[in-house]
């Protein structure tokens, strides 16, 4: 399967993240088609499209845009996710920082689909340059015509609104987000109601990933029969991979769903020194990892699914033989035990105590009762929270422990160290540290 560049297509210009170099691509065409359509008639096209989320959820696009209440008398609000802090996750910021007028074009064309006359772009505090670029694009486009009141004669006023969070990956599970954009701590809100109801300042909201956001232009632009002509029936259209890990060319690869791993292995120049993939993830640490064996699935959401995973970002992260399968889940556990916000017990305390015993395996300490222990703890975690930041603490070690079981068998200590208490050594190092 060959790449298929369009969000990244013009990505050796150096001009491109400024509105003249965005024009001479065709861009800000799709707004003059958009604002000559009904607004309904642009929710349909993108329902018809088939586009999925791509910040990790693969919600149909469409059908969230379609949930928002019209003609209510409220003033509705349009949210771009720009908090990427997935771990192994790199994707939305080089799209930022390479084309971010693509993503103001989507942003307003979204908002008038949705009657929205404000819109917020959420972006990493941590990436200053990516703020930059998309404040620069927001500006460029105001002076302009196309943000502002009546624009280009139609009638429809917008404004965006560039907003820089302070690093917490809590902000980026969408209603800690709003929350964060009202001025609160970032702590994610019980649903129903849900966002489209009641979100932003308590109004219907539309919260949409980048990349999301950045597929609409060329959608409204190019049609439905060219989008549909990538990616399969249920998984539509191209994706933007950020490939990274133990690979010879880590990077980003624009191609179709449907592609396989090693397909995009290929492109990313195999695994480093000629080695062989141990394990790999196929978007973010969040999602369970999967074999060697899987390397010919196609990457869609539907057959991710099926093999026990998530597409989740897309931003496959590949292991060699080098990386112990136990240290690379305490990794992961240790950032969502940092992580957790602490509105929700099972989050909060899960993580802490799934952190301390897998610490316990890392140093060889560990006891084979444990491992079920372990997927107990999970168990108690996943689908009980808050939101899906305990669900993403809670995935790593069920599925390493179902493909490298020996490795966890391996870490627990001998006979001779039957006096070793792993719970009770973790709650001496806890309150020492306190």
């Amino acid at each position: 399967m060959t790449l298929t560049p369009v969000i990244t297509e013009h990505w050796d210009a150096p001009d491109l993240y400024t509105i003249e170099g965005y024009r001479r691509f065709g861009g800000y065409r799709a707004l003059e088609s958009a604002l000559k359509q009904d607004p309904d008639a642009i929710i349909t096209t993108i329902k018809d499209s088939g586009l999925r989320g791509r910040g990790g959820a693969g919600f149909p696009t469409g059908l969230k845009w379609s949930f928002v209440p019209q003609n209510d008398g409220k003033q509705h609000y349009l949210v771009v996710n720009a908090d990427e802090s997935e771990p192994g996750a790199c994707k939305d910021i080089p799209i930022m920082m390479a084309n971010p007028h693509a993503l103001v074009e989507g942003v307003i064309i979204s908002s008038f689909a949705i009657r929205a006359n404000h819109a917020f772009i959420y972006i990493r505090g941590e990436v200053p340059n990516a703020l930059r670029k998309v404040a620069n694009a927001v500006a460029e486009a105001r002076r302009a015509g196309y943000l502002g009141t009546n624009v280009l004669g139609s009638g429809f006023d917008i404004d965006i609104v560039v907003h820089a969070g302070a690093g917490a990956y809590i902000c980026g599970e969408e209603t800690a987000l709003l929350d964060s954009l009202e001025g609160f701590r970032g702590q994610p809100r019980l649903k129903p109601p849900f966002p489209a109801v009641a979100g932003l300042y308590a109004s219907p909201t539309v919260i949409n990933n980048v990349e999301t956001i950045c597929n609409i232009p060329y959608i409204i632009d190019r049609g439905l029969d060219w989008f549909r002509q990538f990616g399969t029936e249920k998984s539509p259209g191209f994706k933007v991979w950020a490939v990274s890990g133990h690979v010879n060319n880590p990077g980003i690869f624009e191609a179709p769903l449907g592609i396989t791993m090693r397909q995009l292995l290929e492109y990313a120049g195999g695994v480093r020194g000629g080695g062989n993939v141990k394990f790999w993830l196929p978007g973010g640490s969040s999602v369970p990892l999967l074999t060697a064996e899987h390397l010919d699935l196609p990457l869609t959401y539907e057959e991710m699914a099926a093999a026990g995973t998530m597409l989740g970002t897309g931003t496959p992260m590949i292991f060699d033989d080098t990386v112990s399968v136990v240290k690379a889940v305490t990794r992961w556990l240790e950032f969502y035990k940092h992580e957790s916000c602490g509105k929700c017990t099972p989050c909060r305390e899960g993580t802490y105590w799934i952190t301390g015993m897998l610490e316990t395996f890392e140093h060889g300490h560990g006891r084979e009762s444990d491992l079920e222990l372990l997927v107990s703890a999970c168990n108690q975690i996943a689908g009980r929270s808050f939101c899906a930041l305990g669900d993403a603490a809670a995935t790593p070690y069920p599925a390493a422990l179902k493909y490298f079981r020996d490795e966890f068998v391996a870490a627990t200590h001998t006979p001779v160290d039957d006096t070793f208490d792993p719970v009770a050594s973790y709650i001496h190092a806890g309150a020492a540290a306190r």
